[in-house]
């Protein structure tokens, strides 16, 4: 959906058309279940959060100006509903986070020695290792890498969802790599060659 599509459907809720507000609801669950999942580490937990971000989502929807995109500004509330739940009483993910496939991953050619039976379990035993290293990293370090990593946003974007400058969010994200990298060598997941590109030298523009 484009960012002209998503605003025109913005407009009808904000004119009273709750079915547009389902639309967008429907377009964006899935990315929004799993962000909140990856966060917060417990199903039942990430249930309830995007339940709720979608919820402040449409109480607040009068007050978007469609300066960023609908979805972005919904990745926003996303996190923050997260964070807070993070933060309440101290709380700590959970570490049952459950391996989730990229859903727009390409059907892999099985006549490439990459992709191998031994390559795909390598493969798939590298993303349940990241996925335990982001619960292990503190809650703004985790949320900024999903954006970045995950959902594919822009520096710029990512400024906009967590309302800091993008200078931040680069020294940011480098920071977050280089401790994940750090979590990942040191459980013997990844060569120390490729943590040491992330934890020597400046922050790697993108």
């Amino acid at each position: 959906m484009t960012k002209e599509e998503e605003l025109e459907l913005v407009r009808k809720v904000q004119a009273g058309d709750t079915s547009s507000f389902e639309t967008l609801v429907l377009e964006n669950q899935t990315k929004v279940y799993n962000l909140a999942l990856r966060t917060v580490g417990n199903e039942d937990d990430a249930f309830d959060m995007s339940q709720e971000a979608f919820i402040k989502a449409y109480n607040s929807i009068g007050s978007f100006r469609g300066d960023s995109r609908f979805s972005v500004w919904l990745y926003r509330l996303t996190v923050n509903v997260c964070l807070d739940f993070l933060r309440s009483e101290g709380r700590r993910a959970h570490g049952s986070l459950t391996y989730l496939e990229d859903e727009d991953e390409k059907e892999l050619e099985i006549s490439d020695e990459r992709f191998s039976p031994e390559a795909m379990v390598e493969k798939n035993e590298l993303r349940r290792a990241v996925n335990r290293g982001l619960l292990q990293l503190p809650p703004n370090y985790r949320a900024i890498l999903l954006l970045r990593e995950i959902e594919g946003l822009s520096y710029e974007e990512i400024g906009e969802a967590l309302s800091l400058e993008a200078g931040t969010v680069k020294s940011r994200i480098f920071r977050a790599r280089k401790k994940l990298c750090s979590i990942l060598s040191a459980e013997g997941n990844i060569p120390e060659a490729i943590a040491s590109k992330h934890t020597k030298g400046g922050v790697k523009h993108g």
